[in-house]
C-alpha cells in the first residue's frame, strides 16, 4: 500500500475540516468552556483567559468580558460608515446605494455597477455584481434571509456582532486595474501601528505578508495564507493611510482597521475588535507574545 502525501496547502485544508467538524460537536457549550476548546484545537494549549499574555489570548478575554458599548457600532458594517466619517472624514467612506432587509425590494436600476452586497453582521457572505447577469442570479438564489438569519457572533462567540439588528447593503465595489484591490490591515495599539498585514490576490491564490509602519518587510505570518514571495512596493499613500487608522481607533488599546487604495483614493473596508476571533495565530508564535506585550487591555467587566 503506497504512502498518501499531502502538500503543505492540501494538510492545512484537511486539518481545517477536522477542525470545522469539532467545532460542530462543541458547538452547544456555553461561551467560555467553547472558546477555551475552540482554541485548544488551534493552538494545542488552553488559553489563559484570567491573566492574558497572548495576543491571541486577550482577544478570548475582550469576548467574554470587555462589553464596550461602541463595539456594537465599530463592527456593524453600516453603522460603522459614520463613525469612520465622524472620526477621519466622508471621503474614506466606501459609498451606500442601498440598505435594506429584502434584495427584492432594491430598485437596481439606481444602482452602479460593479457593486457589492453583503450583510452588515458577517464576514465571508459577500456578492460581487459585475452586471445584470450577476444581479438576476443574485435575485433568482436570494441569500438574504440566509444572511440575516445566521446568528455569526456564535461561531466565535464575538458578542458585539449580536448586539445590533442585522441589515444588508449594497455598496459600491472598488476596482484597481480591473480587479479587487490589494487588503491593507493595519493593527492599532492605543494609538500607535505595529504592522501592516497585507492581503493580496495574485493568479486566483491568496497570500499574505507583513510590514512595519515604514513599510519593512516582516517574517511572521497569520499561518492562514501563504506568505508572497514576491516584492510589494511600499504604498503611495502610506503616511495619509496611518494617519486615517489613527483617527479611527486612536482611542481603544486594540483596534485592526481594513483599508483600500483604489484609483489613487485611500478607502475604509472594515473595523475589526476580534481578528480571526483570536483563534487565527502567529507564525512564529513569538510574534503573538510581542503583539500580547503592545496590547495595555483593561477588562472592565468580569462575571464573578
Amino acid at each position: 500500500m503506497s504512502d498518501i502525501s499531502l502538500s503543505p496547502r492540501g494538510e492545512r485544508r484537511l486539518t481545517q475540516k477536522l477542525q470545522r467538524l469539532f467545532w460542530r460537536l462543541i458547538a452547544v457549550l456555553p461561551d467560555r468552556p467553547y472558546i477555551r476548546w475552540k482554541y485548544f484545537s488551534m493552538a494545542g494549549r488552553f488559553p489563559d483567559l484570567e491573566r492574558p499574555r497572548l495576543f491571541s489570548e486577550k482577544v478570548q478575554a475582550r469576548k467574554l468580558y470587555d462589553r464596550n458599548p461602541i463595539y456594537p457600532r465599530v463592527v456593524d458594517k453600516h453603522a460603522a460608515k459614520a463613525l469612520i466619517a465622524e472620526r477621519a472624514g466622508a471621503q474614506y467612506v466606501i459609498p451606500t446605494y442601498w440598505v435594506g432587509r429584502d434584495l427584492q425590494q432594491v430598485d437596481w436600476s439606481a444602482v452602479p455597477l460593479p457593486a457589492v452586497v453583503k450583510p452588515t453582521h458577517a464576514s465571508g457572505c459577500g456578492v460581487f455584481l459585475r452586471d445584470q447577469g450577476d444581479i438576476d442570479r443574485l435575485l433568482a438564489e436570494d441569500p438574504g434571509p440566509g444572511w440575516l438569519a445566521l446568528k455569526h457572533h456564535r461561531i466565535n462567540r464575538e458578542w458585539a456582532y449580536g448586539a445590533f439588528e442585522p441589515v444588508i447593503i449594497v455598496e459600491k465595489m472598488l476596482v484597481e486595474n480591473g480587479q479587487a484591490p490589494d487588503d491593507h490591515c493595519f493593527f492599532v495599539f492605543s494609538g500607535q501601528v505595529s504592522h501592516i498585514e497585507m492581503r493580496l490576490r495574485r493568479n486566483g491564490v491568496g497570500y499574505e505578508c507583513n510590514f512595519t509602519p515604514d513599510w519593512q518587510r516582516m517574517e511572521h505570518t497569520s499561518g492562514y495564507y501563504d506568505a508572497y514571495p514576491g516584492d510589494v512596493p511600499r504604498p503611495e499613500r502610506l503616511d495619509e493611510m496611518l494617519e486615517v487608522v489613527r483617527k479611527i481607533a486612536g482611542d481603544s488599546d486594540f483596534m485592526r482597521v481594513d483599508l483600500y487604495l483604489a484609483n489613487g483614493r485611500v478607502q475604509v473596508g472594515e473595523l475589526t475588535l476580534y481578528p480571526g476571533g483570536g483563534f487565527k495565530g502567529c507564525v512564529p508564535d513569538a510574534y503573538d507574545e510581542r503583539l500580547g506585550m503592545l496590547w495595555k487591555q483593561e477588562l472592565p467587566h468580569r462575571p464573578g
